[in-house]
């Protein structure tokens, strides 16, 4: 599933809504705490210059 929400945020990656959209809707998805460290690390890598705020603002609840 980790790999499959990874592939929807590359797909969704040129507009700010829909990332915010698929990125919430995986984080939801994903169950084990692992998988959520992973996926946020690899947003911030990926996706950090453009959606910092939004990574940070979605897994800010999740992984406190």
């Amino acid at each position: 599933m980790l790999e499959f929400c990874k592939k929807v945020l590359v797909e969704v990656s040129f507009d700010r809504i829909l990332f915010t959209k698929e990125l919430n809707k995986a984080i939801k998805w994903l169950k084990e705490k692992e998988d959520l460290s992973q996926l946020r690390d690899w947003c911030l890598q990926r996706f950090g210059s453009k959606y910092g705020d939004i990574i940070h603002q979605s897994f800010s609840p999740v992984l406190a």
